[in-house]
């Protein structure tokens, strides 16, 4: 299992559900009838940081047509917003939101910058088209999944060592630290749902020795493949 420390934050402030978020920003094109469609992504965690990317993408992409915009903004989607931006109405900004729900990334952001290629392309085609964008788009991102942990520290007696890093790697888990002195205290960092069964089986394995002491409960960021 892989952290990103950066992303570290206290439950208190984000909340005990898991929900996947972007690790770096993307780009992608899709061209239909010679109209290109360029989707760029990005990771924001307020309202006023989407409008800002979004004000941002139009002065850069000044010259196109169009720069149509979608974003979810909360772990739970709470907050979402799209714009057509002079295309038909719903042909952009809503299927470019429902593929962000549909991914189930959330704080993120998405503008689909399109240059006419002077051929309409309809209803249907539009929306195909913005869809596929986004779609690429994603497809270029590094993405993570940020769930509820639990930081534990473990007191070990030399002996155990070997049987605890065992545990953890059947787990996928590694330390976050390890002292070695007198004893041996490692601090790992868990999925919430795992800290029950996970000290039973350290417990099992140590015939009880293993002492544990939680400092804290923290999101921490998972990469996904």
């Amino acid at each position: 299992m892989h952290y990103e420390k950066g992303w570290v934050k206290s439950l208190r402030e984000t909340g005990n559900s898991s929900y996947r978020i972007l690790l770096s920003e993307g780009q992608g094109e899709y061209e239909e009838k010679k109209s290109r469609f360029i989707a760029t992504v990005r990771s924001c965690q307020t309202e006023e940081e989407a409008t800002a990317f979004i004000e941002e993408m139009k002065k850069k992409y000044w010259d196109a047509r169009h720069n149509c915009s979608a974003f979810c903004i909360g772990g739970r989607g709470e907050l979402t917003r799209c714009s057509d931006d002079g295309e038909p109405s719903g042909t952009a900004g809503r299927p470019m939101l429902e593929v962000l729900l549909g991914s189930g990334i959330r704080n993120v952001a998405v503008v689909v910058t399109r240059y006419f290629g002077g051929v309409l392309l309809g209803t249907g085609g539009l929306v195909r088209a913005y869809t596929q964008a986004v779609k690429e788009g994603l497809a270029a991102c590094k993405t993570g999944v940020m769930r509820p942990g639990t930081e534990l520290q473990i007191d070990l007696e030399y002996n155990d060592v070997g049987k605890i890093l065992y545990v953890l790697g059947q787990r996928g888990l590694e330390p976050l630290e390890s002292n070695y002195g007198e004893a041996v205290t490692l601090k790992v960092l868990l999925p919430r749902e795992d800290h029950d069964g996970f000290v039973k089986e350290v417990t099992e394995a140590t015939a009880g020795r293993a002492k544990f002491q939680k400092l804290g409960e923290y999101d921490f960021v998972q990469k996904e493949k």
